[in-house]
């Protein structure tokens, strides 16, 4: 099983090294006020992958936060009903 994960992964880089050089043209992006951005195509879409994905990150903590909390207090809860289940089973 892990060849099999080593030559899936060695053929998902070389997909991607074979994109990176296929796609080395220089883009301009023009924003507004007059900037532009000059770079290859590859660092634009890794830039603008990267940027998404730490975005949907920010956008899924605050309940990702609010899940560990009620996590917390469940487990709490089971933790205080154990013993008094235990109580009953002994009498």
């Amino acid at each position: 099983m892990p060849y099999l994960t080593w030559l899936l992964r060695i053929v998902l880089f070389i997909a991607l090294l074979g994109f990176a050089l296929k796609n080395n043209d220089p883009v301009a992006l023009r924003y507004f006020f007059g900037y532009e951005w000059n770079t290859t195509l590859v660092v634009a879409l890794l830039s603008f992958f990267a940027l998404g994905a730490g975005f949907g990150i920010l956008a899924m903590l605050p309940a990702w936060f609010r899940l560990r909390v009620e996590l917390r207090s469940a487990r709490q809860a089971a933790s205080k009903a154990a013993p008094q289940a235990d109580a009953k089973q002994v009498i």
